[in-house]
């Protein structure tokens, strides 16, 4: 009996050891350079460090956000949620890779430059149009406008 209980309680404790020390390792596919999924900051850390930005600054950045759109035509670009309701245009370094259009909702994380920008009405109209906006959405883009951009060099999405 006391025999095998031993074992009862061996089984017991190899197999709570070995669940315990496996752990799911994320899985990303990746754009671009390679880069690692360490040392990436939050989206609402980076969107402290935007806010210490003015125009024409730059910041090298690694960090971790939601892609809330892609550009439908080609994947050229996308922008990630930020905090507050503000966003960040994300394009590639050199238009040297283009991201999957389905990504929507999908985690990301980048590694590149971060910059803040007056953004043209032209421009702005170029990427709603990109987007699949309609025309009077369009046409409802009158002014400039402040916006947060990175140049991105690589690209992790999680799987």
């Amino acid at each position: 009996k006391i025999i095998g209980m031993r074992k009862f309680n061996l089984v017991l404790f190899l197999f709570v050891f070995v669940v315990s020390c496996t752990t799911k390792k994320k899985e990303y596919e990746s754009f671009g350079i390679t880069i690692a999924a360490d040392a990436a900051i939050s989206h609402s850390q980076m969107w402290k460090d935007y806010k210490n930005l003015q125009p024409r600054d730059t910041l090298n950045a690694k960090f971790r956000a939601t892609v809330i759109d892609v550009c439908k035509a080609k994947g050229c670009w996308m922008k990630l949620k930020l905090q507050d309701g503000t966003e960040a245009m994300v394009i590639f370094k050199d238009y040297g890779f283009f991201m999957p259009k389905d990504i929507t909702g999908k985690e990301v994380i980048i590694n590149g430059k971060a910059f803040v920008e007056e953004m043209t009405v032209n421009d702005q109209r170029h990427y709603a149009a990109d987007g699949g906006k309609s025309q009077e959405e369009i046409a409802q883009i009158v002014s400039p406008k402040k916006t947060y951009g990175f140049e991105a060099d690589g690209v992790l999405i999680l799987k």
